[in-house]
């Protein structure tokens, strides 16, 4: 079983810069984007996510006691069984790693942190 996971180069730029514009952890960026990619109803490609190049996240940082919670959405947005090893790191990261981008372009159209947080919020 697999506790860490690494993101690609382009994901760690992207993540301190969303990290320095809306002064929020890592960890809590990391949930967001993985929320926001489960909202897409397009099927995830693990084999498109190997680079590891980048930040080492501890699984039981990012996703704490909600663990049973992602690994459920990520079972449901996949539409089938997945093994620990499975949900964790690939699909959980081929989500992250779909998920900043988004989170980049909703912060773009936002403009700040405040209606950024209104804006996902309205997403429900």
């Amino acid at each position: 079983m697999n506790f860490r996971l690494r993101t690609s180069r382009k994901i760690e730029n992207e993540i301190k810069s969303l990290q320095q514009l809306l002064n929020l952890q890592p960890y809590i960026l990391v949930r967001l984007a993985v929320a926001l990619s489960l909202r897409s109803d397009e099927r995830i490609l693990v084999e498109n996510y190997r680079d590891n190049s980048g930040l080492e996240f501890n699984r039981s940082t990012i996703t704490g006691e909600f663990d049973a919670l992602f690994k459920a959405m990520i079972i449901e947005h996949t539409g089938h069984p997945l093994s620990d090893d499975e949900y964790f790191p690939s699909y959980f990261k081929a989500h992250l790693e779909r998920g900043i981008p988004m989170l980049s372009e909703h912060y773009r159209y936002a403009g700040n942190v405040e209606k950024l947080i209104t804006q996902l919020a309205q997403l429900g």
